[in-house]
């Protein structure tokens, strides 16, 4: 049970930017709220290695996202990066790679 609380508490940040989605309609403001949720998240509870997995969740998400954009996969109503993917989906995609990251971790132990 402790394990289960553990992974919800890391799993909240996430669970806002989501939630947050239907009520922002401007992107670049989502995307600057979903900074500040990332910003103060790390400063509450940081571990070796967050940013390097946030900055590679961040680039392989915005690749994978083009990729599924560009080929009809996925599409979206709100476009802003590269005219293909809301801006603030690869600040969500970093920050759930963080929240994998330690979801792992804490299942691990």
């Amino acid at each position: 049970m402790k394990k289960a609380w553990h992974i919800f508490l890391n799993a909240l940040p996430i669970l806002g930017m989501i939630g947050l989605i239907p009520l922002i309609q401007d992107d670049y403001f989502l995307a600057l709220i979903d900074l500040v949720i990332v910003i103060i998240s790390l400063s509450v509870h940081y571990e070796r290695r967050d940013i390097s997995v946030f900055i590679f969740g961040l680039i392989v998400m915005i690749v994978c996202e083009y990729l599924f954009v560009s080929t009809g996969v996925e599409t979206f109503d709100r476009h802003i990066l590269f005219g293909l993917m809301p801006l603030w989906l690869p600040i969500l995609w970093g920050y759930g790679f963080i929240g994998i990251k330690r979801g792992v971790k804490i299942i691990e132990n």
